[in-house]
Order: C-alpha cells, then structure tokens, then sequence
C-alpha cells in the first residue's frame, strides 16, 4: 500500500503537469480538461551508493555509482473512468568504483509499475531488476522484486504476492 500513495501523488503531479498532452481522440473526456493518454520521458542525473556484500572477496564494500536514468511515465484514462498508471526506469551509463577496491562496477536493470484502478476494483503491479556487476567474477549484485496486489470493488484484498530476493554471483 505504500507505493499506492507514492504513484497517486506521481500520477497526479503528471496529469496536471504535463508539457505536451497527446492530441485529444475520440475518447477524451471534457470534463478533465486534458488528453486520457499522454506520456512522458525524461531522464534524470542519478548518484547511488549502494553495499556490495560480494566484493571484495566476500568482505563486501560500499560502491558510489552515478549516470542517468531514464523514467518514462504513461497515464490513459479511459471514458468510463477507468485509469492506468505505468512508469518504467532504465538506468543509463551508470557506473562507478568500489569504496575499498577500487573496483568498476556497472548499475544495470529495470524497474516497471503498471497501476490499475477502475470501477471492478484496483490493480498494482511492481516488479524490479537491480544489478550492480562488478569487474572479475564473484561480485556481481542483483536484487529481484515482484510484488502484486488486487482489490476488487468491493474494497477486499484478493491478490498479494510480494517476492524479494538478492543474490551475489
């Protein structure tokens, strides 16, 4: 439920605050006063320190990554009411040195959202890919979520999964 308030105020901030709506269709809706389907790509400068608990021969070391990363946000509003939520974030020339070793390493993966909400109930999807790879073998870092939930309409809880894990290989 916490990243249910974190996308709501996102979401909002992005309808209200978008430059440059989709040209209005067949399905807009008057009365919001914009598109139902825009998006948004932007790429924001990034600084990450993060514990590699691999490194170093197993002793682990904080590593300083920066780059860019790279959000893109979709929001469609459907005339029923219906409203889908997507933010996607690609990390881009992220890389760094580790605190001890001064070892490269590279920040790799992805993370998506994909937010439902309607007249049938609610749907949140997360799933993230984080990778920090070292140079040689053996310290390399990767963090794997995917979490779900559904709410039907009547406000019940029929769907939570929430699986972690991390890994050093």
């Amino acid at each position: 439920m916490k990243r249910l308030l974190l996308v709501l105020p996102i979401a909002a901030l992005l309808v209200a605050c978008a430059q440059s709506p989709a040209a209005p269709d067949q399905d807009t809706v008057s009365d919001l006063g914009f598109a139902p389907q825009s998006s948004e790509n932007v790429v924001v400068p990034v600084d990450i320190v993060t514990f590699v608990s691999c490194a170093d021969q197993g002793q682990g070391e904080l590593v300083f990554l920066s780059g860019n990363l790279h959000i893109l946000f979709q929001l469609n509003i459907s005339a029923s009411g219906n409203v889908s939520f997507k933010d996607h974030f690609q990390p881009q020339g992220v890389r760094g040195s580790g605190q001890t070793t001064g070892d490269t390493y590279h920040g790799t993966g992805v993370t998506q959202d994909k937010n439902h909400f309607g007249q049938v109930g609610q749907a949140i999807s997360f799933i993230d890919n984080f990778r920090i790879i070292g140079q040689g073998s053996g310290n390399n870092f990767t963090l794997h979520e995917n979490f779900h939930v559904t709410v039907n309409a009547n406000g019940t809880l029929t769907t939570f999964v929430d699986n972690i894990s991390a890994d050093c290989k």
